[in-house]
């Protein structure tokens, strides 16, 4: 009965988070999309339009593990009992940023981000213990969905600390929208870095490559920014391809 409740769960607030972000730019909530409200802070850790659509794919993983950890063959995997109620409450901290962000409470936006963050984090330690022995499909339907996730909420973690910064007047600690961008730089190139050597997650640093370009084809003409832009990029590049290149092992 603990594991079918564990599954309904998933379930429930997978549906839930899902709805809620679909609603949330539908009616939209507080008479403000989502990217409009994004769009209002004058930051440069902000992607172009097109490279949101990447939560169209989020959600389809989502529902793919939402439909695979409630099939009865999976009732007592105990890689999925590990995460399933820390997908839960990933899926609640979704829910409950999106109600912060468009009523904008934005510094509760970071808690719940944060929330959200952690969740993901423990989410991939525990899909990544005892690894060797998963199944193909688990890893099509779970691992790599969570990659993806968090992937791209490494990325939101850090634009959503920038915008709240910036709406709390941040440049009044002495540090230029330029300056503060090539420090958010410098920790996604370490990031991708730390994920190529200890993982080689090649989902998770797609996501980055796929962020990064977004955010140089929406300044394509802002100097130094640009150049920065494009540098980290290609340190990603080379950590992606670092992460896909099969490393020799000794004999």
């Amino acid at each position: 009965m603990k594991n079918v409740s564990r599954q309904i769960s998933v379930i429930l607030t997978t549906i839930l988070t899902i709805t809620i972000n679909g609603l949330a730019n539908a009616l939209p909530l507080n008479g403000l999309t989502t990217g409009e409200i994004s769009d209002s802070f004058e930051t440069y850790f902000v992607p172009a339009g097109y490279v949101f659509s990447i939560w169209g794919l989020i959600y389809i993983g989502l529902i793919a593990f939402a439909i695979y950890q409630a099939l009865p063959a999976q009732r007592e995997n105990p890689r999925l009992a590990r995460i399933s109620w820390w997908v839960v409450v990933g899926n609640l901290a979704n829910a409950t940023w999106i109600f912060f962000w468009h009523y904008q409470i934005f510094a509760l936006t970071v808690v719940a981000m944060l929330t959200l963050l952690v969740s993901l984090l423990f989410t991939y330690k525990g899909l990544r213990s005892d690894e060797d022995n998963i199944q193909p499909a688990e890893r099509w339907f779970v691992q790599i969905p969570f990659s993806i996730y968090l992937g791209w909420i490494s990325v939101a973690t850090i634009a959503n600390i920038s915008d709240v910064l910036y709406f709390f007047n941040w440049g009044q600690i002495g540090i230029s929208a330029e300056i503060w961008m090539v420090i958010i730089l410098l920790v996604v190139a370490i990031l991708a870095w730390a994920m190529s050597l200890r993982q080689k997650d090649i989902a998770y640093l797609t996501v980055l490559l796929w962020a990064l370009a977004g955010i140089g084809v929406k300044f394509p003409e802002s100097g130094f920014v640009t150049t920065a832009i494009w540098s980290a990029f290609g340190l990603v590049a080379v950590a992606f391809l670092f992460a896909a290149i099969p490393q020799k092992t000794s004999s």
